[in-house]
């Protein structure tokens, strides 16, 4: 009797489930990332100047937090505490702003910027081709408005205490009667008081505004000249106290403890020119 041999069926495992894995999406993610980042590049290169430095300062600073360090005088806050140590930064800021002006060029050699025993001295004077004011009068011109503004809205940005004195060159007023060089001095250091607390300036941030007519020449050699005819606007040095969050202003520019030294009730005089 023939046996019949048994039917073996043998079945190969396909290998073409393994291109399934997942291996794959990696790489396409790190491509569509990459094509992304181009997107991102290139539309910010297209961009305006205000829209790239907004992005850039996100990712310089995703939480927000820096502004409260003081580091920088953009949104530096209550925090920022001006010194005689960090003075020099506020001038040459300032100094940037100004180069910014219309009318830079025409106003370079009417402008000085001083670092004194009280604070930043900041001389804005008149010359035989350029004025601030009409003449005789405490009424500020195009030129003068501009200056005093684009101070007003970095000096805002600080706590500071701002001193704003007017100035006048020895030739007596021309209208005669009561109104004199003092009245004009001191008329045009409120004039810039307002306009900047207008613009920007802090309404409890001026703590002083002097008249001194022809008391404080520039050129004393020279009393009638130009620039003896000019506003002084002093950013004050400020001292942090141990015993309470805020700042005082300093009136000699130096840092020293309350316990150490009292303050003095004396009158700030201001510096001698």
């Amino acid at each position: 009797m023939d046996k019949t041999r048994p039917i073996i069926i043998i079945k190969k495992k396909s290998g073409h489930a393994g291109h399934h894995g997942g291996a794959w999406k990696v790489a396409y993610a790190d491509f569509v990332t990459a094509i992304m980042s181009l997107f991102i590049v290139l539309w910010l290169l297209s961009s305006s100047k205000k829209v790239q430095e907004a992005v850039g300062g996100y990712f310089k600073d995703p939480t927000g937090t820096s502004a409260k360090i003081g580091s920088t005088m953009e949104g530096a806050g209550e925090n920022f505490i001006l010194t005689k140590d960090n003075m020099p930064q506020l001038k040459n800021q300032l100094e940037q702003k100004i180069r910014e002006m219309t009318n830079f060029e025409k106003l370079i050699s009417q402008i000085e910027m001083t670092v004194t025993s009280e604070g930043l001295r900041i001389e804005l004077m008149e010359s035989v081709s350029g004025t601030l004011f009409d003449s005789g009068s405490p009424k500020l011109n195009d030129d003068g408005r501009e200056l005093l503004i684009t101070l007003a809205q970095e000096m805002g940005k600080l706590p500071n205490k701002i001193s704003i004195e007017g100035h006048t060159d020895s030739k007596p007023y021309a209208t005669s009667g009561a109104y004199s060089n003092w009245e004009l001095s001191t008329d045009r250091a409120n004039s810039a008081r307002r306009l900047m607390q207008a613009n920007g300036l802090g309404a409890s941030q001026v703590i002083q505004v002097r008249g001194f007519a022809d008391q404080r020449l520039r050129k004393p050699n020279d009393p009638f000249d130009p620039s003896n005819r000019r506003i002084s606007v002093i950013v004050q040095y400020t001292i942090k106290t141990n015993d309470t969050e805020g700042a005082k202003p300093s009136a000699r520019g130096e840092e020293k403890k309350p316990e150490e030294n009292p303050p003095q009730s004396a009158e700030n005089p201001g510096p001698k020119e």
